[in-house]
């Protein structure tokens, strides 16, 4: 299956009949060098510069068996070559000194790249460079953009195209191959010369793999086969709206009663403040002490069973720093559970006018003592979930109990926080019922994290930070082993004289029917923005799309099954199901929602109708009935319609069909 060619001028080496590596003394495929880095932080906002000493071309080469060394001179790279499981295996080894390492694998000009994690600006990612290295997805993240710019210069946190908080070193191209190289350093895919693309890492990995396969859901599911699978979500999600309430007991109940005589079908409500508040120049934010606030919250746990008795569930929130000085950081800090600054002292971190501590996760008794903390206050207290915030914060310099530079653990920390919590409910026996969302990820994100969620969008319509951004997000999540995403509704971030809107909130609802599950948030400066509880006409709009989540029961069940099973998406590139369409290739803005649904969400202010592409198939438009057999249409596009189609030989077409059956207690305004 490995097949070394020598050429006149190098060598090509082939993977089951596959052009993996092209070397030339002139174009070597492998550099080795040294270099030092600065990175400096704020808040969860990198700069990040490389200082390279030294690149040194690897023209030479010899084969022994299996293994290839590259040289020049003294500086050798010696690349073993295994195949386990259907997979090529690379395996590196050099002297102690060299800490970069660049790669290129062969390209085609007209091959795509898709996945490194969620990227949110672009689905495509060949013609771009990507540095992978977990962080705040920024604000605006267009260096072009007014928003962006007042975001770098008031708070460093603009961000820029490639800015995310679940990097991975792991794509997929069109070749048809999955790749992942086995490094938590820092590293730089960088996909835009036309015969190769240039894999660089500040460390030598322990490994790349890559595998091919005949079709895109068989290459999906054999990457998942390799990164794990995460457990079907629980069957409550399947239907009905989760509300992101605030506010208190007796302010929860209110305007959950309140949207449930509008007909709203609420599946549970996430209380992300049960812990109490914490106000700061950036809005309202919450106190990170994580025990239960029985003064904002009193008879808490009897509002969870009452709701429980009722079907719905309460969701709660939770991330690995504690609040300087409160009782959770006194107890860490007493047993050596947090994480020390280079003078042996605890190190202090700000999050925006507030200091914590870091739960030292690499310490098997503090890990132990956070996953019990899990188990008791959120899963024994009677939580059915919760947001698993903040995995990308951590700093550079910090010193961790396992002894291994911060530097290589920072794109580690997200993984090891998601398995911290998949431990506690596997424990308790609960996965399946008891579910968290992350937004920070890694390599083995698909496996411990039980969803996924977009993260920090702002309130706009903008196609890097707002709507427009949620729906590249969830495909090129999807094209890295994730199957669940799902944004919050209405967006987050409200600054620099962002405020959502109305419109911009139903747009987010009925785009989000059509996700892993559909959840509210009031945002960052709740009372400067639109709510749902504040009009009657979207509490309406709201019951309406909660019927249309419900009609779709049954078939969001079977993509849940495919998901689990196999790793399939639940929102799905047009091309994974119409591989021969080159149109396919080049839409981010619209998704199979499995491979049944075709969705097209609208994300303009004002529109009131869309053009969609529909690859050759026999659909249905599910609000008009018309059939179509491809091409662009033009479809009307009111609030309350978002453009989706059906193929009219769908397994579940009975299903489908019952789609446009919610107006029937709907009255249009």
């Amino acid at each position: 299956m490995i097949d070394f060619k020598a050429t006149p001028d190098g060598l090509d080496i082939y993977f089951k009949d596959h052009l993996i590596l092209r070397h030339t003394a002139e174009l070597p495929c492998f550099y080795l060098g040294r270099g030092y880095d600065m990175i400096t932080a704020y808040r969860g906002n990198y700069h990040i510069e490389d200082h390279v000493i030294s690149r040194v071309p690897l023209p030479r080469y010899e084969i022994d068996g299996d293994t290839v060394v590259f040289s020049l001179y003294d500086t050798k790279l010696a690349v073993t070559f295994t195949v386990l499981k259907q997979r090529l295996h690379l395996s590196f080894s050099t002297a102690d000194a060299i800490n970069r390492l660049w790669i290129r694998l062969f390209a085609e000009p007209e091959e795509n790249i898709y996945g490194c994690g969620v990227q949110a600006s672009y689905f495509n990612l060949r013609g771009r460079n990507y540095p992978l290295w977990t962080s705040e997805a920024g604000v605006g993240r267009d260096k072009k953009s007014l928003m962006t710019f007042y975001a770098d210069l008031l708070d460093r946190a603009g961000g820029d195209y490639h800015t995310t908080y679940y990097p991975e070193t792991t794509f997929i191209s069109t070749r048809k191959y999955w790749c992942h190289v086995h490094t938590t350093a820092y590293a730089q895919f960088d996909f835009r010369a036309p015969d190769f693309h240039e894999l660089h890492m500040w460390d030598v990995p322990e490994t790349m793999v890559l595998e091919f396969a005949p079709d895109y859901p068989s290459l999906i599911e054999r990457l998942t086969d390799f990164t794990g699978r995460p457990p079907k979500l629980p069957e409550y999600l399947h239907e009905g709206i989760t509300l992101g309430l605030q506010g208190g007991t007796d302010t929860v109940k209110r305007i959950l009663e309140n949207t449930e005589k509008q007909g709203v079908i609420v599946n549970g409500l996430w209380c992300q403040d049960w812990v109490g508040h914490n106000y700061t120049s950036f809005g309202k934010r919450l106190y990170w002490n994580w025990i239960w606030n029985d003064q904002l919250y009193p008879e808490l746990d009897q509002f969870m069973a009452s709701l429980r008795d009722k079907g719905q569930h309460l969701m709660g929130y939770i991330c690995p720093f504690l609040l300087k000085d409160e009782t959770l950081f006194k107890t860490a800090e007493a047993h050596g559970y947090l994480a020390l600054n280079k003078k042996g002292q605890t190190y202090i971190e700000d999050f925006g006018e507030f200091d914590c501590g870091i739960v030292d996760l690499t310490h098997p008794d503090a890990f132990a003592w956070y996953k019990a903390h899990i188990k008791t206050h959120l899963i024994d207290f009677g939580f059915s979930g919760w947001m698993a915030d903040f995995g990308e914060y951590l700093p550079v310099d910090c010193v961790l109990h396992n002894g291994i530079d911060a530097k290589k653990m920072h794109n580690a920390w997200p993984v090891l926080w998601a398995r911290c919590n998949y431990e506690a409910v596997e424990e308790r026996g609960k996965l399946g019922e008891v579910f968290y969302f992350m937004r920070a990820g890694g390599h083995g994100s698909q496996r411990y994290a039980t969803t996924m969620w977009a993260g920090d969008q702002s309130v706009i319509w903008e196609e890097h930070d707002g709507i427009a951004s949620v729906t590249p997000i969830a495909l090129s999540s999807g094209m890295t082993g994730i199957p669940y995403m799902h944004s919050d509704i209405g967006g987050y971030t409200s600054l620099h004289g962002n405020i959502r809107t109305q419109e911009l909130f139903e747009r987010w609802c009925e785009m989000s029917v059509f996700s892993a599950y559909m959840r509210t948030h009031e945002g960052n400066r709740p009372a400067e923005n639109f709510q749902f509880y504040h009009s009657v006409d979207t509490l309406r709009f709201m019951a309406r799309m909660t019927r249309l989540r419900r009609v779709l029961k049954p078939y969001i069940r079977h993509l849940v099954d495919e998901a689990a099973d196999k790793g399939l998406p639940m929102q799905r590139p047009l091309f994974m199901h119409y591989p021969d369409d080159p149109r396919c290739y080049t839409i981010q803005n619209a998704f199979l929602f499995g491979s049944d649904v075709l969705v097209h969400p609208v994300v303009k202010a004002g529109a009131v109708e869309q053009t969609v592409y529909l690859p050759k198939d026999r659909w249905v438009h599910v609000f008009s009935g018309t059939r179509y057999e491809g091409g662009d249409v033009t479809v009307n596009a009111p609030l309350g319609q978002p453009p989706v189609f059906y193929r009219e030989d769908a397994t579940m077409q009975d299903v489908l069909a019952r789609m446009k059956d919610i107006d029937t207690e709907y009255e249009e305004r």
